[in-house]
């Protein structure tokens, strides 16, 4: 079952509850803007809440792979531990940024689960033509044109359906690590990048129907930065 988009957010400063509307969901989304610095505070206060009331299953991210977990380490294990088991990928992903979530989760004896296509699956994602059937015509066509909007128009034509492709076998590999940890009477939550939350088009597709979900986008924040100079930048470093 798929309840409505929230887009709006109560700011962790406010005294009402983010809980009040996730009463028996089974899993909830939240897509961050990966560097929006509002967001990480907003994370770990859902993670802080379920678990102080017991309802937390697991907490699932984009920001490790799939087969990664928390699960066989102490509520009290050391950061270095959590990092370790998660194979955590400082370059990609810092750390301080997303360190406070997780480690709520793992203070409170709740696994942390990686949910991201392994880096290796990826060139076989780029070919496997079934992907392009998960998802239908009007999903398909939104899932390419979010791929070039994303590389600011500058990326092959060719290389579109192929990293769309990606993109599906993404969503869906977090799709099963969710549906795996779902369990009644616990929320399942879900950090991932706001493009995958989306319902349209994103992980809410390939989850059972018999899941209540809670896609949440958080706030969009101005950052100031100039992303397509900076991807314009890298594309000609790896072509000079």
């Amino acid at each position: 079952m798929r309840l409505p988009l929230a887009v709006t957010l109560l700011l962790a400063g406010c005294a009402a509850s983010p809980l009040q509307e996730l009463h028996g969901v089974d899993a909830l989304l939240l897509g961050e803007q990966h560097d929006a610095g509002a967001h990480p505070p907003l994370q770990e206060r859902y993670v802080r809440e379920l678990a102080g009331r017991g309802r937390l299953g697991a907490v699932a991210l984009e920001m490790a792979e799939r087969g990664a977990s928390t699960a066989g380490l102490p509520a009290a294990a050391s950061e270095e531990q959590v990092r370790t088991a998660l194979r955590w990928n400082t370059q990609a992903w810092p750390w301080e940024r997303y360190g406070p979530a997780v480690m709520a989760a793992v203070r409170a004896g709740v696994p942390v689960l990686g949910a991201n296509l392994p880096r290796d699956e990826m060139r076989e994602a780029m070919e496997d033509q079934t992907l392009d059937g998960l998802l239908p015509g009007p999903a398909i066509k939104a899932q390419q044109q979010a791929i070039r909007q994303g590389h600011c128009d500058m990326l092959p034509e060719q290389q579109v359906r192929p990293m769309t492709r990606i993109q599906i076998a993404r969503d869906r590999t977090m799709a099963q690590t969710l549906a795996a940890a779902a369990a009644q009477g616990k929320t399942v939550v879900l950090i991932a990048g706001a493009g995958h939350v989306e319902p349209d088009v994103g992980v809410p597709l390939h989850l059972p129907q018999r899941l209540r979900v809670r896609p949440l986008v958080l706030p969009r924040e101005e950052t100031g930065k100039d992303y397509c100079a900076e991807l314009r930048r890298q594309m000609e470093r790896r072509t000079g």
